[in-house]
């Protein structure tokens, strides 16, 4: 039998694969035995499309039953939801065709893609995704809980550039850069006393975590000094120019190693007929492992959040001063949320939450400004705005196009160090963050500005971990 004739007895076409080992085994079996003992085989397969719970214990066609009655008892394809775009006239067709897929899911019940898009594995970063009792690890992304932190200084812009160098000092000895890297003392934080149980793969990797407590990987982490001006009373704050910390890492290898092991138990529990959607493999929440990757995705919250605490404090003790302001949130993060009247999970993949009043920081790149926005709380974003100005070309081209020195020598001109960086993160391979913050207008209102004057990121070529 062809797949022609397979479909004539009704064979789906998601099943052809199935059947045609069945057909296999069967023409096999017919070969081997007397003539009128052979069994009709368009007979078997058709009469087992017909009731497949009958043929269970079949030894021909048992598998084709099998997936058949899972494929009843699983969720079907749905008409694919629409999206909404912002910034649509900078964002390359694959980053939509990513879009699409997600959209197809059978699970899904809001979508947006926002500003800086660009292409990322499974969600596109950017992408934002409305799964009802569904978890997608790679909609999260493999840095789990990326995220901003800003702490704000009671010091004049004069003082800092009196005191450069200690300020420098301050962002070399409070963190470590680099793939894998850990600090030379661990830190001591309430996180590593949480549960780190609820997972295997946590339990596991709790040594390595605590080792990189306090780190900042690669790719585009990093923290820097700069300026931040309140063009009005913001944040506890009278409006005037400060000096703040800004840093930008996440959940380290753990946070990685999380999104592998559950993408992958998600691929392998995939139900055959969707079994194009990739990384895009979902997890109920109803099972077992929908329940362990999320609590695993928010211990991790928890640990990135750390991460950040031990960095801002370590800085601050070594320049002798104490914040008098900070904001901070996630990205690359999924919550349980309430839209349009249902609980749904929304998957913000380089996706800064923006519900009504929140606050979050939004960054350019080294050498453009970030900007701490308060959220409009935009039901057709579900509730989100950009994570950052976004990438316009790879980290490969990025590296042939660009010459690092010759950047930092162009921004010292303009009054930014760079004490370490890559030559993929120098401000040419980024949109331009104030079309960006234009083209989103409804979605953040900025409430202050910051312009960065010490750079540091990872400079040793490491590859980038998000």
């Amino acid at each position: 039998m062809n797949t022609r004739k397979l479909n004539e007895a009704g064979v789906p076409s998601w099943a052809m694969g199935i059947a045609m080992q069945a057909v296999q085994d069967l023409a096999r079996h017919n070969g081997e035995i007397a003539k009128q003992d052979r069994i009709d085989i368009r007979e078997r397969i058709a009469a087992c499309v017909a009731d497949p719970a009958i043929f269970v214990s079949d030894p021909f066609v048992a598998k084709l039953a099998e997936a058949l009655l899972e494929e009843k008892r699983e969720p079907t394809s749905h008409t694919p939801i629409t999206y909404r775009t912002w910034g649509p006239d900078g964002i390359e067709e694959a980053c939509h065709e990513q879009m699409r897929q997600a959209c197809k899911l059978p699970g899904a019940v809001g979508a947006a893609l926002m500003a800086d898009a660009h292409v990322g594995y499974g969600l596109p970063i950017g992408g934002v995704l409305a799964l009802e009792n569904a978890v997608c690890p790679y909609a999260v992304g493999v840095d789990i809980a990326c995220r901003m932190k800003l702490t704000v200084y009671d010091i004049s812009p004069e003082d800092f550039t009196r005191q450069a160098d200690l300020f420098r000092r301050a962002l070399q000895g409070g963190t470590v850069f680099g793939v894998g890297k850990e600090r030379k003392q661990r830190a001591d934080h309430p996180v590593m006393d949480q549960d780190w149980t609820v997972s295997r793969i946590t339990r596991e990797k709790r040594d390595v975590a605590w080792g990189q407590l306090g780190t900042s990987g690669s790719g585009n982490h990093f923290v820097e000094w700069g300026v931040l001006t309140l063009e009005q009373p913001e944040l506890g704050l009278e409006a005037r120019p400060y000096i703040a910390l800004l840093s930008h890492s996440g959940s380290r290898g753990t946070g990685a190693a999380v999104c592998s092991t559950y993408s992958d138990m998600a691929r392998a529990q995939l139900p055959k007929k969707f079994g194009d959607v990739g990384r895009l493999a979902w997890l109920g929440m109803d099972t077992e492992a929908g329940q362990e990757y999320f609590a695993a995705m928010n211990l991790m919250g928890d640990y990135a959040a750390a991460n950040h605490d031990v960095i801002h404090k370590l800085v601050a003790r070594i320049v002798g001063e104490k914040p008098i302001a900070d904001v901070e949130n996630h990205h690359n993060f999924c919550w349980l949320e309430e839209h349009g009247g249902k609980h749904v999970y929304v998957h913000r993949k380089g996706a800064t939450p923006a519900g009504k009043g929140v606050l979050g920081v939004i960054p350019g790149s080294m050498g453009s400004p970030a900007f701490v926005v308060r959220g409009l709380g935009n039901p057709d974003s579900l509730d989100s705005a950009s994570h950052g100005a976004g990438r316009l070309m790879s980290r490969t081209e990025a590296k042939r196009h660009f010459n690092l020195n010759k950047v930092r020598r162009e921004l010292a001109h303009i009054g930014i160090e760079v004490l370490a960086a890559g030559s993929d993160e120098v401000p040419g391979v980024y949109k331009n963050i104030h079309q960006v913050m234009a083209s989103q207008q409804d979605l953040v209102v900025p409430i202050a500005r910051f312009d960065p004057k010490i750079v540091l990121m990872c400079g040793d070529g490491s590859r980038a971990e998000d």
